[in-house]
């Protein structure tokens, strides 16, 4: 399996970043997971050498403007997702007695327009893609200390916790690999439903934004769950910021993930 970092938010020399995420992932079947929010993915597919014109399979993680507005570049594809990343969303400090939300976040593109460039397939429930990868669809919040506040709202500042929130589960060799958009369902209840969903439990590799940003009781559970749980390569990237990110070097030496990088398993 080969997995090509076309989006992030730090650069390879000679690649481009912005705020997002997107993965070209080549298994039995090539899937661009997430598409971040220009054409920044496309610019660097290019530089790859790879044809984002022949993948036939989109993933979207889930409904947010740097994972989903890259799909204004692409069309005629099957697109794979959650029924809510339709919705529309905001980031939370919006004064509603002036009738004003505040920022918006959601995709650019509407139901109706990503219905007419693309075959959408929304599903709650896992959806296999191929022999060997399955969209896990929406994941159990089982655990104590993941998704339990939100800085999101939905219309009307109604708590948005991000139920779409998903990503892919991919069998290597019966080990899995779990690839992440920004795991605001946890990225431990992400692990814990893809083993169950699968019936494997070794875990290969763990890889995407896993939404930590401080090195505070969340970070520290999520590190003592990793660790409990044999896993050979860790890479938090994108919304992981940088003092989560410090924890996990120390722990794990992981390896920043930039856009133009290619990981072989």
């Amino acid at each position: 399996m080969k997995l090509s970092v076309l989006t992030e938010n730090a650069a390879s020399e000679k690649f481009c970043s912005e705020h997002g995420l997107s993965y070209y992932i080549e298994h039995d079947i090539n899937i661009l997971f997430d598409t971040g929010h220009s054409d920044v993915f496309l610019q660097n597919a290019k530089k790859l050498n790879i044809d984002i014109g022949k993948i036939e399979t989109v993933v979207l993680s889930h409904g947010h403007w740097d994972h989903g507005d890259g799909l204004r570049y692409i069309s005629n594809k099957k697109l794979i997702c959650h029924p809510d990343v339709f919705q529309k969303r905001y980031r939370k400090g919006g004064d509603l007695t002036a009738g004003r939300q505040g920022e918006n976040i959601g995709l650019e593109l509407q139901m109706n327009e990503l219905k007419d460039k693309f075959d959408v397939v929304s599903t709650r429930k896992p959806y296999p893609i191929s022999k060997n990868i399955i969209f896990p669809g929406e994941i159990p919040r089982l655990n104590s200390f993941e998704s339990k506040t939100t800085s999101f709202a939905l219309e009307k500042n109604i708590d948005d916790f991000i139920l779409d929130d998903s990503g892919l589960v991919i069998n290597l060799e019966n080990e899995i690999i779990i690839i992440s958009g920004c795991a605001h369902s946890g990225i431990c209840n992400m692990i814990d439903y893809a083993k169950k969903v699968t019936g494997i439990n070794k875990i290969r590799a763990v890889i995407g934004g896993f939404h930590l940003k401080y090195n505070n009781q969340q970070t520290r559970e999520t590190i003592k769950y990793l660790k409990s749980q044999d896993i050979k390569e860790i890479y938090p990237s994108h919304c992981t910021e940088l003092p989560a990110l410090a924890v996990f070097h120390n722990e794990f030496n992981i390896k920043q993930l930039k856009s133009g990088m290619e990981l072989i398993f």
